[in-house]
Parts: C-alpha cells; sequence; structure tokens
C-alpha cells in the first residue's frame, strides 16, 4: 500500500513548452479576435463601414470569449497557480465589463449628435459638443456656482464641529438631543426641497415668509435674486447635511482618551487653548475624512436643487449635475449631456486627487 502523497499538483516545472505555447495562442488569439470585432464596430459608428451591427453585442460577446480564453490560459500555462488566479480572476474581469464598457460608451455617445426628439438617431459629429461645451456660458456658470457650494463646507464643518462638542460634553438630555440633531439626515432631500423650499419659504403663504414680513422685509423672495436664492440653497443643503459631519466628530472626539484632556488640564490647558491645542490636532485625521467625504456628496448636488429653483433664477443656482440634468430632460440632448457629465467626471478626478494628496499631510494626528 503506498503511502505517499496520492494527490497529485501540477506545478509549473511539469508544463511542457508545448503546452505554454498552446496558452500564450489562446489567449492572444481571443485578444486579437475581439480587438478586430471592437474596431470593425468603432468604424460602422463612424460611418466608415457598414456591416449591418444593430448593436454592440458583437463586442461583448467577443469579450465573453477573451475573458473565457484568459481564465483558460492561465491554467493552461501555470498549471496549480493558474486554478488560484480563478478565485480573483472571473470577478475582476466582471467588474472591468461593469465600468469599461459603458465608459467607452458614454465616449461615443459624448461624440454623437442625439437628441431624442430627432427622427435621425445618433450621430457621429466629431468635437462639435466640446465647441458647443467652450462657447456654454451656462455650463461655465454651473462649474463657477460650484466653487461657492464647496466652499460653503467649510462654516458646515465649523457648525458640526460645534455641535459634536455640545453633544460630548456633559449636558441635560444629551441622547435627546443627539437624535433631534440626526433628524435632518433622516429625511430625503427631496422631502427638504418640498418640505422648506416649496411650503415654509413660499413668498406668498409660507410661514417663514410671513414672519420675515413682520420682521420688516416687504418682498421676502428667497429665490427672486441670484444671490439670496444661491444662499437659500446652500442653508437648506447644510441643514441637510450638517448632522452627517456632526455624527463622524462625534465618533472621533469620543474616541479621544480621557487621559489626553486631563492632563492638559493639569498643565493648565484649558477652554480655547486646550481646544486648539489638544482636540483640534487630534480631530484632524477624522475632520480631514468627513470634509472629504462632504465634498464628494456636494459634488454632486442637484435635488434640491432641481425641485426648488430648477438652477434659477438665470442659473444662478445651476450645479453642474442639475444642469446635465435637464440638458437630458428639458432638451433631450444626450449626446451633448453625456459629454459634459464626461468632462465633469474628469474634472472631479483631477480635484479629488490633488485634494487628497495635500489633504494626506493634514491627516497625521499632531500631538
Amino acid at each position: 500500500m503506498s503511502t505517499g502523497d496520492l494527490l497529485h499538483v501540477v506545478t509549473a516545472d511539469d508544463i511542457g513548452p508545448g503546452r505554454r505555447l498552446f496558452g500564450r495562442v489562446l489567449v492572444r488569439g481571443s485578444a486579437a479576435v475581439m480587438a478586430a470585432v471592437a474596431l470593425l464596430q468603432i468604424l460602422q459608428e463612424t460611418g466608415t463601414l457598414d456591416l449591418g451591427f444593430r448593436n454592440w453585442r458583437p463586442t461583448l460577446y467577443a469579450y465573453v470569449l477573451w475573458a473565457v480564453c484568459l481564465c483558460w490560459s492561465r491554467v493552461v500555462i501555470e498549471g496549480e497557480h493558474g486554478k488560484r488566479a480563478l478565485f480573483v480572476l472571473p470577478a475582476a474581469l466582471f467588474v472591468v465589463s461593469l465600468t469599461v464598457f459603458p465608459l467607452i460608451f458614454g465616449l461615443v455617445i459624448a461624440f454623437s449628435s442625439w437628441n431624442l426628439s430627432s427622427p435621425d438617431g445618433r450621430q457621429f459629429n466629431g468635437i462639435a459638443n466640446v465647441v458647443q461645451m467652450w462657447n456654454d456660458p451656462f455650463y461655465w456658470n454651473a462649474l463657477g456656482n460650484m466653487v461657492w457650494y464647496v466652499l460653503a463646507i467649510l462654516p458646515e464643518y465649523a457648525m458640526a464641529f460645534a455641535l459634536a462638542l455640545l453633544l460630548n460634553a456633559e449636558i441635560r438630555a444629551r441622547k435627546f438631543w443627539r437624535v433631534a440633531f440626526l433628524m435632518p439626515l433622516m429625511l430625503s432631500p427631496v422631502a427638504v426641497s418640498w418640505m422648506i423650499g416649496k411650503s415654509m419659504l413660499e413668498i406668498r403663504f409660507g410661514p417663514l415668509a410671513r414672519l420675515a414680513r413682520q420682521l420688516g422685509w416687504d418682498s421676502p423672495s428667497f429665490f427672486g435674486s441670484p444671490e439670496v436664492a444661491r444662499a437659500t440653497i446652500m442653508i437648506l443643503d447644510a441643514w441637510t447635511f450638517i448632522p452627517f459631519m456632526m455624527i463622524m466628530l462625534l465618533a472621533g472626539l469620543q474616541a479621544i482618551p480621557k487621559e489626553l484632556t486631563e492632563a492638559a488640564r493639569v498643565d493648565g490647558a484649558r477652554g480655547w487653548r486646550a481646544f486648539w491645542e489638544v482636540t483640534f490636532p487630534l480631530m484632524l485625521p477624522v475632520s480631514v475624512t468627513a470634509i472629504l467625504i462632504r465634498i464628494i456628496f456636494k459634488l454632486k448636488l442637484a435635488d434640491i436643487i432641481i425641485n426648488i429653483t430648477s438652477g434659477g433664477p438665470g442659473g444662478a443656482t445651476d450645479s453642474v449635475t442639475s444642469f446635465i440634468f435637464r440638458e437630458y430632460r428639458d432638451r433631450s440632448n444626450v449626446g451633448y449631456g453625456t459629454l459634459l457629465a464626461m468632462v465633469y467626471l474628469v474634472l472631479i478626478i483631477i480635484f479629488m486627487t490633488i485634494l487628497m494628496k495635500v489633504a494626506a499631510r493634514w491627516a497625521r494626528p499632531r500631538t
């Protein structure tokens, strides 16, 4: 009776050159087929050829063929090590298909003239959408508004930090106030826009408008002038998301060891000095994280604007996202709207990359 290992494991040393060659031909051949099919479909989309393709399914099928051949080739070339790659490789290829293909399709649409109200359908128009964007004052106005919306995060952070310090202190009904201050976060921004923007701030019958008249404001139009309308949108958005920053900062405050604060008191650091020299430096990592997440939410601000002002008056409250939404909904301009979204995505990636590199220098706790 054999006492050796009955399970034979195929290693890289057991694989012959013929088998390796077959694996390389398998993956390279399937990749060549996928590239050829994709190239033919691109030529058809640009009007160079007419091959009769009705959609992009041939490219999708070619990608599936290449993915199967790639997984198979790993096992053929690397043996047992290739089988280990199968635990990750199919999932990675699936994720790539969910990101790369929509991105490519979006780029194709971005350089096309596609109005849903036109009977001609989608037509490739080169850089015409880019020229239109460059000469579109409303898009640049929306980008300028985003600067103000992002800068509004600084006072939001200050108010959230103040609330976190208050709720971290020994006050009466502390648990009740924590729940009460979190209530705006539990509401949908759409509900906030209708409940406050459309009802309480309504110029004729809104209770806040009536209060403003009693205080001396003759015509309390919260959305009549560009500056007041933009400030009102900022306040509504801040009221909704300040609790989000507050709860993150409160969690950071509760994680600070009590020994450090007690030692600071013994050394004579109290009040503002204790906050600035002990609490604030220790809270830098949490503060940076809260601000970065808030910026991400702010960059996609749209729902409150769409429901209350639709970008008015005169585009004064437009964000980039709300402007792109109206390009789709009101003008049915899918090609131009997709290009604007693609450009905005690139700007967000560049902005967030630079911001995260700068924030990494400040995210280290200082003691």
